[in-house]
């Protein structure tokens, strides 16, 4: 598990922020903990991986700023993706993910 401060922001608003995380296929994936709950609500969507299995989806609402299915996570994943049961990952499009 890589260390070192990461958060997502929206705008200048951080919506999760941790010391500790998981890298995998390019994205941070936050532990559960460390996303501020008052900014995520679960959507609908549910997609499929082959290796890590069934992903849910959340929608952030900062302000005005509503950002559908920006962030993922897998209640459930595969053998081979425990390690990122419960963690959040963001579309690098929708939300800025950076190390500190």
């Amino acid at each position: 598990m890589p260390s070192g401060h990461v958060q997502a922001t929206v705008g200048d608003t951080v919506v999760a922020e941790s010391e500790t995380y998981e890298l995998v296929e390019g994205n941070v994936y936050f532990p559960p903990a460390s996303l501020k709950p008052e900014f995520f609500s679960r959507t609908d969507l549910h997609t499929h991986c082959g290796w890590k299995g069934d992903a849910d989806y959340y929608t952030i609402k900062v302000g005005d700023t509503e950002l559908a299915n920006a962030a993922w996570f897998y209640p459930a994943p595969l053998d081979k993706a425990k390690h990122i049961k419960d963690y959040v990952a963001f579309y690098k499009t929708k939300v800025d993910v950076t190390a500190v």
